[in-house]
């Protein structure tokens, strides 16, 4: 329906995961009216927990504020015509994921 017409406002994703979350947002709108935001943002939570592991949050809108902790490379946010869409996986302490932060380095040197 808007393929093509995605604009990321901010994101610390890897490209990979980028090219993810805009493909199921496509997809979303491809099964479900832009007014199901809820639809929507229950299908890309339910498809990102399935590629990469669970813990995702979807907010789905076209007018909300947000302020949350994320797990570092696990956010974006993003909108497609006037629909905009937040995508990440929480964190309650980021400082309890060392490992992952090692991890994503390691990921981005190699990209």
């Amino acid at each position: 329906m808007l393929e093509g017409k995605a604009v990321i406002g901010e994101t610390d994703m890897l490209k990979t995961m980028q090219q993810d979350a805009l493909d199921l947002a496509s997809k979303a709108l491809d099964f479900f009216d832009v007014t199901e935001a809820i639809e929507i943002a229950r299908f890309i939570k339910k498809e990102f927990d399935r590629m990469h592991g669970p813990g995702w949050q979807c907010i789905v809108g076209t007018d909300f504020g947000s302020f949350v902790t994320h797990c570092c490379g696990c956010f974006i946010y993003f909108c497609l015509g006037n629909l905009a869409i937040l995508l990440f996986r929480g964190s309650a302490a980021p400082e309890a994921h060392e490992n992952q932060f090692s991890a994503l380095e390691a990921a981005k040197a190699k990209a």
